[in-house]
């Protein structure tokens, strides 16, 4: 019966492992720690767009640098003054009222062009316009002449203007009060193009505009008017091609 005990085969090994300590024990051969991979895409792509902004600030500092360079180097050589203009003379050639209350207007007017410029020329081209006008009212248009005016030089232009328009009632009241007060106020409108050549290089054609504020003491026929006063503003309109 002993012998039988001793001859019985070896339990077979359990195939359950109790874990004594949690805590303690190692992780399973099988059990694996999963890598962590650090993602360098953003701070890639966020060190190139610096990199990128501040060589686009390094190109605007530069292209700053050299116009500021450009400008002083022309304003110390040329020292470009702006010309002036005033009107010199007005005759009346025609001023006939008709009985349909239009009127006839013939007038000549000499404007004064002084450049005070040693370096800079101007050229004034064709395609301008020169209004007379009373009371806002239109009387009479024509254009300024083809002219190169040189440096340091003083022009006179002769421009004839004529028109026909309408003369109501009110118009010939005031017109009258003014003539007796020797103070009749015009305004004379021009506007041409012009053509700025420094040194010998000639620049992109603009638009001249000059208002000016007239007084003349008398508009008869074939009489030479006396010019009160005349305030002349000058203005540069750039076309929008440029």
């Amino acid at each position: 019966m002993s012998q039988h005990y001793h001859n019985a085969p070896p339990y077979p090994p359990s195939k359950y492992v109790m874990l004594e300590e949690q805590h303690g024990m190692p992780p399973p051969h099988y059990r694996r720690n999963v890598p962590r991979y650090h993602s360098r895409g953003r701070h890639s792509s966020c060190g190139c767009c610096l990199r990128c902004l501040c060589c686009l600030c390094c190109f605007f500092f530069l292209l700053i640098v050299a116009i500021a360079g450009l400008l002083f180097y022309f304003y110390t050589t040329y020292s470009p003054q702006v010309p002036s203009y005033s009107v010199d003379s007005f005759t009346t050639n025609a001023f006939d009222v008709g009985q349909d209350f239009s009127l006839y207007t013939e007038f000549l007017v000499t404007v004064k062009a002084v450049n005070p410029n040693e370096h800079i020329s101007f050229i004034y081209g064709k395609g301008s316009s020169v209004e007379v006008l009373y009371a806002n009212s239109s009387l009479c248009k024509g254009e300024v002449p083809y002219l190169e005016q040189g440096h340091k030089n003083t022009t006179l232009i002769k421009i004839l203007l004529k028109g026909k328009s309408e003369f109501g009632s009110g118009l010939q009241e005031a017109l009258m009060e003014n003539r007796n007060t020797g103070r009749i106020p015009l305004t004379v409108k021009v506007k041409v193009p012009v053509i700025i050549v420094i040194g010998e290089l000639p620049l992109n054609e603009i638009r001249v505009l000059v208002g000016c504020a007239l007084v003349v003491d008398n508009i008869s026929p074939h009489k030479k008017a006396n010019v009160v006063s005349n305030v002349c503003t000058p203005d540069v309109e750039i076309p929008s091609s440029l």
